[in-house]
């Protein structure tokens, strides 16, 4: 069962968000829980709160079709952080020019999901092998 959460406008770079995205991508979710917990990274609050809401989603998707849903069971299938719109601002420079600053917003998506049984644990001594 999928369950998606988006944070919008998250008033960071995304170009950092993305640090902190790439070491949860693919993991569970108690392990991503337990990176970002002891990441020294700033936007590992906002990646945590977009994880969190999402699995709040999936337990609510669950609840709805009367199913019965372990969050030990989740993982991240899909996180990726896209850029927002950047506000702009000037500053006062040397002999009255005006220096641009841009302030990058970014919007972080992550999608769970159930774990996929492994292929890997199927018994591969019934398999005839041509040589």
């Amino acid at each position: 069962m999928q369950a998606k959460a988006i944070a919008r406008q998250v008033r960071m770079s995304p170009r950092k968000v993305r640090l902190v995205v790439d070491q949860i991508r693919g993991k569970s979710v108690n392990d991503a829980y337990a990176i970002l917990q002891f990441s020294k990274k700033a936007a590992a609050d906002p990646v945590g709160k977009t994880l969190r809401s999402a699995v709040a989603n999936a337990q609510n998707r669950a609840q709805d079709s009367g199913d019965v849903l372990d969050v030990d069971d989740l993982r991240i299938a899909t996180a990726f952080v896209d850029e927002g719109p950047t506000d702009k601002r000037w500053r006062a420079a040397a002999m009255g020019r005006a220096a641009p600053i841009r302030k990058r917003t970014s919007h972080i998506t992550l999608v769970v999901d159930t774990k996929d049984v492994d292929t890997k644990d199927v018994d591969t001594e019934d398999v005839d092998t041509k040589e």
